[in-house]
């Protein structure tokens, strides 16, 4: 792109022509926009589709879910991994009830002192929520600016020249669908071409999920959720392979109290 000018008229022309429909979209209930953006962290779009209406169902709002017992959150939850993003979300909730009287805060910096809240969806939540300016990135935002900005570059990308980019292009007047507009390019860019995002200095393949640490200990949580209460030889059995992973994994839980451990058996509560 020749300019910023030039940049924002060709993703305003993209989006007005493709863009997508979400049931986060185009809404202004933060408590909706928190559970989106939480569960749209390391999970691809059509698999927190279904989940998300399912949650809100369940969780219609800050006062449900705080509420709510931790192994309830979970039972809805499964689907996605990442169990700890459940567990924040259900703390935050708390948090909101307990220190806010139900409203979300609208500064970042005070997001940022949430659980599984860092500055880029700190962001996001105010400017998807509030439809504030802030100044954030997330992985299609990153494609969209490596490819439109530092296309021929033969050097990793890093944020720290992206970010003042972003801050310039910025709709001041309608951030949240400028965002909106820039996730979806970045979407079909990723669709029809080697990612660009590759090219950035903060670039990671995300591990294999098949045999991972991760894999296990999501086992576990489903067995633990599933069942009222449940002994150490019970999980071990259901696992059936890695059994010192799977005990060192139990205790890692345990410490971590996610789950519980009374006697010899194991519960959320």
């Amino acid at each position: 792109m020749n300019s910023i000018t030039q940049f924002k008229e060709f993703i305003w022309n993209f989006y007005h022509q493709n863009k997508r429909d979400f049931a986060w979209r185009n809404i202004d209930n933060p408590y909706y926009i928190l559970v989106s953006e939480i569960m749209l962290q390391q999970t691809q779009t059509h698999r927190v589709i279904a989940k998300y209406e399912e949650f809100i169902a369940a969780f219609p709002d800050f006062e449900n879910l705080a509420a709510a017992p931790l192994r309830d959150v979970l039972s809805v939850w499964q689907g996605l991994g990442y169990y700890r993003r459940a567990r924040f979300l259900h703390q935050l909730a708390q948090i909101v009830v307990n220190k806010y009287g139900g409203v979300l805060p609208q500064d970042p910096k005070i997001l940022q002192t949430f659980p599984g809240i860092g500055p880029n969806t700190a962001g996001s939540i105010c400017a998807f929520a509030f439809n504030q300016p802030t100044i954030f990135i997330e992985t299609n935002i990153r494609a969209v600016f490596i490819h439109s900005f530092f296309y021929n570059s033969s050097t990793a990308i890093s944020d720290k020249e992206l970010l003042p980019l972003i801050e310039r292009s910025i709709d001041q007047s309608n951030p949240r669908e400028w965002y909106y507009a820039l996730m979806d390019y970045g979407v079909f860019l990723k669709a029809r071409q080697v990612n660009p995002s590759r090219k950035s200095a903060h670039y990671t393949k995300q591990s294999r999920f098949e045999g991972s640490d991760r894999q296990i200990r999501a086992k576990i949580l489903k067995i633990i959720v599933d069942t009222e209460k449940i002994t150490h030889q019970e999980i071990l059995d259901l696992i059936g392979k890695d059994t010192e992973r799977v005990k060192k994994i139990i205790s890692q839980l345990v410490a971590e109290e996610f789950i519980q451990k009374m006697n010899n058996s194991y519960f959320i509560l």
